[in-house]
């Protein structure tokens, strides 16, 4: 085969994966990546794993940002890549990882977000009861570990953290973790916001173990600070954006209406999976590796919810068409920074106005508004911190070896009270 200088490097990991039967993926983000091994291939073409590939990564985000189309199933090929990438590096620092343990990692971090549902956290506020997508995550891996006889003991183990080696763990999560570097590059590609954009390769090749606990090299310093700070610009321009979050608080409200209809015995369009949570009070001791709630949980994803909401526009339940038909054609509720939280007095009088406009009860007039909090911090002094290595063999957080970040404004938590409604003239 003739190599050309301009693809001779593509061209020598081509025939490398070839030459040692890989497959490949083209990712838009870190280009072409290799799946390393058949294990990790099987875990890839499980349905659980596939499913992801109809959840979008950043939910409601697309409203605002119309290149936000990527999937969960995308993001969770890319920290893999990331992973296998930050195994290289340290195994380069004479860091001791078995290949046992290099295709544990990368499954673990594969699946780390397999738990999540349809646009994201919108389905623990709705229609599950007291289940978090952590939750689930751990018991999708070990359903598959059963399909797969056993085979992601040491994953599981890593992703609990209890495994010997806390590292690995770290790896996957920690406030500098393989995760974090793959949503934020693939976010901010996708969002086109800039400002997001992460050394991620220079990271990873900084990257060491002390005492069984990872490490910085002092001299990706300026990356680590770029990469808290690109973190906080991110989180507020994009996750917490005003839109992004009215857009989710209508969506809640939408299925909130729909679960209290379905709780009066109200028969509603929707698909078998979504049926099955709507019409009953699903806790999380109906969760187990092999229950019914699992697999009717694995068949949710994005094209349930939406369809759906198309058909209740059809709706003879005034709130749920009214609702569905404003959340469809993008009328999103009109969100209002507060100054303080509302008192009794003014959601009685919300619920009021809204009752009297759209002729319902007072009762039914609450799925027209929400009151919500948007925060988040960029570090936590509490959680495993960033460790950063001197050239003495001495060790510092982040926070203090900073010139330019400070304990006080790493860890600062701001918040934004808003006030979301209904789009009526006058209200």
């Amino acid at each position: 085969m003739r190599i050309s200088k301009k693809n001779s490097t593509f061209a020598r990991f081509l025939l490398f994966c070839m030459a040692n039967k890989r497959k490949i993926i083209n990712d838009p983000v870190f280009g072409f990546l290799s799946i390393p091994n058949e294990l990790i291939y099987d875990v890839l073409q499980h349905p659980y794993v596939q499913r992801l590939s109809r959840i979008r990564q950043l939910g409601l985000s697309y409203l605002v940002y119309p290149g936000a189309m990527h999937s969960r199933f995308a993001h969770s090929i890319g920290a893999m890549h990331l992973m296998q990438e930050a195994i290289h590096s340290l195994r380069q620092k004479d860091v001791e990882i078995s290949e046992t343990e290099a295709t544990a990692a990368m499954i673990a971090i594969l699946l780390h977000d397999i738990g999540h549902g349809p646009f994201s956290h919108v389905l623990e506020h709705t229609i599950v009861d007291g289940v978090s997508h952590e939750d689930i995550s751990l018991l999708m891996m070990q359903r598959i570990n059963m399909d797969l006889h056993g085979q992601l003991d040491t994953a599981i183990a890593i992703f609990k953290d209890e495994y010997h080696k806390h590292f690995l763990h770290q790896l996957i999560s920690s406030q500098l973790d393989v995760d974090r570097m793959d949503y934020l590059c693939r976010d901010s590609f996708f969002t086109g916001v800039q400002e997001g954009r992460v050394a991620s390769e220079r990271l990873l090749k900084m990257l060491d173990v002390r005492h069984d606990r990872l490490v910085v090299q002092v001299k990706g310093i300026y990356s680590v600070e770029k990469f808290l700070v690109a973190r906080r610009l991110m989180y507020w321009q994009v996750y917490l954006h005003k839109t992004s979050v009215a857009a989710e608080q209508h969506l809640i409200k939408i299925l909130s209406r729909a679960k209290e209809l379905a709780r009066r015995g109200k028969e509603l369009f929707c698909s078998p999976a979504l049926h099955y949570f709507l019409y009953q009070n699903v806790t999380f001791d109906m969760f187990s590796p092999t229950s019914e709630a699992l697999e009717q949980y694995a068949l949710l994803d994005d094209n349930d919810v939406l369809s759906a909401i198309k058909a209740w526009i059809s709706s003879d339940d005034r709130v749920l068409s009214l609702l569905s038909r404003s959340f469809i054609h993008r009328q999103l509720f009109r969100g209002e920074l507060l100054d303080a939280p509302l008192t009794d007095t003014q959601k009685e009088a919300l619920n009021r106005q809204y009752a009297e406009a759209l002729g319902v009860s007072q009762a039914d007039a609450a799925y027209c508004w929400a009151e919500h909090v948007s925060t988040s911090n960029t570090y936590s002094e509490k959680a495993d911190t960033i460790d950063i290595l001197y050239s003495d063999g001495t060790v510092r957080d982040i926070a203090e070896a900073s010139e330019i970040l400070d304990l006080a404004s790493l860890t600062r938590k701001p918040k934004k009270l808003y006030l979301f409604k209904y789009r009526i003239d006058g209200i």
